[in-house]
């Protein structure tokens, strides 16, 4: 039996939200939409973003830095860098010898997941150097 899901206006406001954003925690997304709609409510946020990545439509991203969940609207197999000083967070696709030399100095163990590159963005440098 398949299950039927209808979008309603605040899916799809979520959905664009992340899609315009690339990465978004429910508060974010809940502070932004609020102006739209007054009335929607966290709880609906959750629901909404927690059923969306069950079907697919979202993907998780790795948490905040506060370990909110944070929503990736790049579907596609990707790694992420995240920037140590602003908490930004942007895909990054590694090169496989990369990847290669990772798993030469695991040993020969395989890395089939996401990595979580950290550091500091260019403007976050850019800002310390002024």
């Amino acid at each position: 039996m398949q299950t039927i899901t209808r979008t309603t206006k605040y899916s799809q406001a979520v959905q664009d939200f992340v899609r315009a954003k690339g990465h978004a925690t429910n508060a974010d997304i809940l502070q932004a939409l609020r102006q739209a709609y007054p009335d929607l409510s966290a709880t609906t946020v959750h629901r909404i973003t927690a059923r969306l990545v069950e079907h697919g439509e979202l993907a998780l991203a790795p948490n905040a830095p506060d370990g909110s969940a944070r929503f990736d609207a790049n579907l596609d197999p990707h790694d992420h860098f995240a920037c140590s000083h602003c908490s930004g967070l942007r895909d990054v696709k590694l090169d496989h010898r990369l990847l290669n030399a990772l798993e030469q100095d695991l040993g020969g163990c395989k890395i089939t997941g996401q990595l979580l590159v950290q550091g500091s963005c260019v403007n976050c440098q850019n800002r310390r150097e002024t």
